[in-house]
């Protein structure tokens, strides 16, 4: 215990540090409480005491929640990293170049896909960005969804008793959507409203964010892990650690193995309401032939933090080989460069790669992803 309590005050005395290292933190308010009165301490200390404690356990999970906090504070400190060892470091995958060639296939078969005139990055940001969900429905869809997803996640799942979320539209923040875990079985999400909500996009915000995705990652092991056994570590959740990857490949996962081909009937059914051009069959064909393009930004971040390409660069990048909008890579160019998200681009791709070959299509196994500590080394 002295030592799971040193590793949560750990990760608190380095999120005072960074604003929004500490995702979640629900553990013993006396650990947090002691940790805010302090004196800062300085990055290299902390840095230190993160060596100290990964060599004195034996725990395979807290080693590598370890590794990722030492790297996180040895950056802190000043020192240089090279970026692809510290993606390594912090979520225990080390990121790889996707050649262009794979992008290349993708475009082949969206413009065969797309209907209208046009180029193809013309045709695919309207499908993607133009036929936008009202701002005046957007709570009710939003709402609709998470409740449909929340009964469909209980059934095949099981979720405590009084779990709940809260949403909320945000505007001005670098992601689309994030959930804040609150403890007692709560999150609070919150939606960016600079984002363009298509239907599609509307449904997987939802159950990335909701159900089965984080909350029900982090009301699951709230119950089966800190309550019934114990492990008060996992009631800090931190950024910059191999928790946070495998996190992201829960939620990307989820939706495929709760619904299935099911997801675009269910969107259409949501929508249909509101009078927007939505073609489900379309749609599940484009997001499977677009896969590749998830693997575009951690391209763009090595061309930046490791090749010393320009924010100009890695924008064009991401607009040629994603075929987003300029402002949508934009957006994603302020994602890769603030400091505290810039190594986080990887976790996407690689997490739902880990996570989907560990589960290979079984529920039982993602119920493991659910209710277990594992690491990446662990779903290899």
């Amino acid at each position: 215990m002295d030592i799971v309590t040193s590793y949560i005050e750990l990760g608190l005395r380095l999120g005072r540090h960074i604003d929004g290292l500490v995702d979640a933190y629900y553990g013993p308010p006396e650990l947090a409480q002691r940790v805010e009165a302090e004196e800062l301490q300085a990055p290299c200390k902390l840095a230190g005491h993160a060596a100290e404690l990964r060599e004195s356990i034996d725990d395979r999970w807290l080693q590598a929640q370890l590794v990722g906090l030492e790297t996180v504070a040895r950056r802190l400190a000043g020192e240089q990293i090279p970026f692809e060892d510290e993606v390594e470091r912090c979520y225990g995958v080390r990121p790889t170049r996707a050649p262009e060639d794979v992008f290349e296939a993708a475009q082949r078969e969206l413009d065969e896909l797309l209907p209208g005139t046009g180029s193809l990055g013309e045709r695919y940001r309207a499908w993607r960005e133009d036929n936008v969900v009202p701002a005046d429905r957007l709570d009710e869809i939003f709402t609709g969804l998470v409740n449909d997803l929340r009964a469909r996640t209980e059934e095949a799942f099981g979720l405590p008793p009084g779990e709940s979320v809260e949403l909320e539209y945000v505007s001005g923040e670098p992601w689309a959507a994030f959930n804040y875990y609150l403890g007692a079985w709560r999150s609070r999400i919150a939606i960016n409203t600079d984002v363009a909500m298509t239907p599609d996009f509307v449904a997987e915000l939802a159950a990335h964010e909701a159900y089965p995705g984080h909350h029900t990652e982090h009301v699951t092991k709230e119950q089966t892990l800190v309550r019934a056994q114990g492990r008060i570590e996992e009631s800090i959740f931190l950024i910059g650690t191999p928790q946070a990857l495998v996190s992201e490949g829960i939620a990307g996962l989820g939706p495929e193995i709760l619904l299935g081909d099911d997801e675009e009937r269910l969107t259409a059914e949501y929508v249909a309401p509101l009078g927007i051009e939505y073609d489900p069959e379309l749609s599940r064909l484009v997001k499977q032939a677009r896969r590749p393009f998830e693997l575009v930004g951690s391209n763009a971040a090595l061309l930046l933090h490791s090749d010393g390409a320009s924010v100009e660069d890695a924008r064009d990048y991401l607009m040629r080989w994603s075929l987003s909008s300029e402002r949508r890579a934009d957006q994603q160019v302020s994602f890769i460069v603030d400091p505290t998200w810039r190594t986080y681009v990887s976790t996407y791709p690689n997490g739902y790669r880990l996570c989907r070959d560990f589960v290979d299509g079984d529920p039982q196994r993602f119920r493991r992803l659910l209710t277990e500590q594992l690491t990446p080394a662990d779903l290899v």
